[in-house]
């Protein structure tokens, strides 16, 4: 098995290669072949690797080659392969392949199509390398790797200058979170002498909790979880990344980039462990994008934003599970949330084409019945999403909620209020979408058709896996048993509240997610569906319609002084004194050259004189030593 882990991450390397280096040379289709078909190999090896996992509790670890020898600083590029790893390249490289699959429907006719799986396959790569390096510093090069992916897919429509400023400030975001996971590492390899993941765990004995070095490592590594998962204040970049292709939203969106914090995290779950303080700090920063994020989507009405929001909210339930010490809560949330983000949004991708590229809520309508396997697709993912029983986004969030309940009672009634929004949202974007009347153009309307299979094939896997995944982690009382819990623990043992009415307390969230469900959608499908709906919004809601104002907030306090204080500097330091003093040397010679050159002036007796007087000067140098 260890012979084929370095094919994971090396086959949509060559992919990107072979795609790279062909260019337009071949047809839309072997481009899609080849990009398709490396993610497919990368999926069937971590198949068998996830197989093999299952069967064992050793760690892997393959080294490919010695780095980096500078001193005493060593470090290979090596794979860690254990059960954290295992299921997130399940995750990775099947998710990854559906999105693969549904571009070459989606792009086809797009003029850059192989550029684009180009790009697919190296972002791919990047990822695989970030959840399989044995150390900080792999992790780290995956890490920066995927940053400059999202930038390249988000301005893929590099004509459009708005695409390229919400590309642009992905990439900047990202990076402020970079620096301090940057700094966390050097500040990890400073106390512990090592990047390397076991090496660290197996450095902690006598450290005890609390330890100011390991809060303050702690800390600097979640300010980059931050900047990755769009946690706030770092957040802002994620909904502007719709401007990327559908796919790139769902790609970035779903199962990949955003969620390389969680796994940051959890692989450094030994170290937060004895960090209560920065999970605190988890917790909090979790449930504050939860909520701010729901209320946000609330109110938008383009379809890729409220998703992306939606986005924004579920990764703060996932940092509050971890925050609470949950981890595997927290990334059982990853995965579920990686069938159903990803259902919705490659759902909304159908709808787009199928409205010929238009987003707009407001312009849709009654599309069920024009697009009958994409509605019932994405109705399963708005139930998984909203937590309908029995759906794997139900069980996920419910065991999210559970264990906050036992943290912190204030935790749990927020997140719980959190959860109610996110099924009104998304609910109110189906009734604007999928039922009243068509609300669109006569044109959009006789073009309305159903997406070709390479489109709605994916739609029906995640749509089944949206409903099926959460049987492997079903409570007791259902008759289930917590499968990917103890596969988990055996990496990152969560906290486990001991409660003998657990079952009662599930039963009574069955109930009453049930009861409310059912209060929301009569609620919205009379507001949303059967009345018309403006899209104005006043007061609050226009406030929060425009997010709390928070891009104009940063703009006002950030942007604009840092660009006066770039005009300053450049009109004092680059045109007085840097400019100034290059200029000036030049024209110094200039102005001495022609002075001098006035000694030139042909006439002998002058030079003769000129000759004398030299002499003297020296022999008077000379007798007086004055040199």
């Amino acid at each position: 098995m260890e012979t084929f882990i370095p094919l994971i991450p090396l086959m949509p390397l060559i992919g990107f290669a072979i795609l790279g280096l062909a260019g337009n040379k071949i047809s839309k289709m072997l481009a899609a072949i080849i990009g398709c078909a490396s993610i497919a190999i990368s999926f069937a090896i971590s198949l068998m690797v996830f197989n093999s996992q299952m069967h064992t509790e050793e760690a892997v670890t393959v080294t490919l080659f010695k780095w980096i020898e500078a001193g005493s600083f060593k470090t290979e590029l090596a794979f860690l392969v254990d059960h954290l790893t295992a299921a997130f390249l399940l995750v990775i490289t099947g998710v990854g392949l559906l999105i693969h699959i549904y571009s070459a429907g989606y792009m086809h006719k797009d003029e850059a199509h192989n550029r684009f799986f180009t790009y697919l396959n190296l972002f791919i790569f990047f990822m695989l390398l970030l959840v399989m390096g044995n150390n900080y510093l792999v992790m780290f090069i995956g890490w920066e790797g995927v940053g400059l992916c999202s930038y390249l897919l988000i301005g893929f429509w590099h004509k459009v200058s708005e695409y390229n400023k919400a590309a642009n400030k992905a990439f900047i975001m990202n990076r402020i979170g970079d620096l301090g996971l940057l700094l966390g590492i050097l500040l990890l390899y400073k106390q512990f002498g090592t990047l390397n993941f076991l090496d660290i765990k197996a450095n902690l004995s006598g450290i005890e909790s609390g330890n100011t070095t390991i809060v303050l490592a702690t800390l600097l590594l979640f300010v980059g979880a931050m900047g990755k998962s769009a946690q706030i204040p770092l957040h802002t970049w994620l909904p502007d990344a719709m401007a990327g292709p559908t796919p790139v939203s769902a790609l970035i969106h779903a199962a990949t980039m955003v969620t390389a914090g969680i796994y940051m995290v959890v692989r450094s779950n030994f170290l937060y462990t004895l960090a209560p303080f920065t999970l605190e700090v988890i917790a909090i920063i979790g449930l504050v994008t939860a909520l701010v994020a729901a209320t946000i989507a609330l109110f938008q009405n383009d379809i890729k934003k409220v998703l992306a929001y939606s986005t924004l909210s579920q990764l703060g339930y996932m940092f509050l599970a971890l925050g609470v010490g949950a981890y595997s809560s927290g990334v059982f949330h990853v995965v579920t949330h990686a069938f159903f983000k990803a259902l919705l949004f490659l759902g909304a991708g159908s709808v787009i084409h199928a409205m010929s590229g238009e987003q707009d809520l407001l312009k849709m309508g009654g599309l069920r019945k024009k697009i009958p396997l994409t509605f019932i697709t994405f109705l399963i993912g708005v139930l998984a999403i909203s937590g309908f029983p029995f759906t794997s986004g139900f069980v996920s969030k419910d065991e999210i909620l559970l264990n906050v309940y036992y943290h912190n009672k204030l935790y749990f009634y927020l997140a719980a209020a959190g959860s109610v929004i996110t099924a009104f949202y998304m609910l109110r974007l189906l009734m604007l979408a999928f039922f009243g009347n068509f609300r669109g153009t006569k044109e959009q309307e006789h073009h309305l058709h159903e997406s070709p299979s390479s489109m709605t094939i994916p739609l029906v896997i995640l749509a089944i896996l949206s409903v099926v995944a959460g049987l492997v982690q079903l409570p007791h009382i259902y008759g289930g048993h917590p499968y990917f819990k103890e596969f988990l623990d055996t990496v990152a043992p969560s906290v486990e509240p001991e409660d003998i009415t657990m079952a009662t307390k599930e039963w009574l969230f069955l109930g009453v997610t049930t009861l409310v469900l059912g209060i929301i959608y009569f609620i919205t499908r009379r507001f949303y569906a059967e009345q018309s709906f403006s899209g104005i919004y006043t007061g609050l809601k226009k406030f929060l319609a425009n997010k709390y104002y928070i891009d104009e907030l940063y703009s006002a306090v950030i942007t604009k002084p840092l660009n006066h204080i770039g005009q300053l500097f450049y009109k004092i330091f680059d045109k007085i004194i840097i400019d100034g003093g290059v200029n000036g040397v030049g024209k110094l010679v200039n102005w001495s050259s022609t002075k001098v050159r006035l000694i030139q002036t042909g006439k002998t007796g002058f030079y003769m004189f000129a000759m004398v007087l030299s002499l003297v000067v020296f022999l008077i140098v000379g007798l007086y030593n004055l040199i």
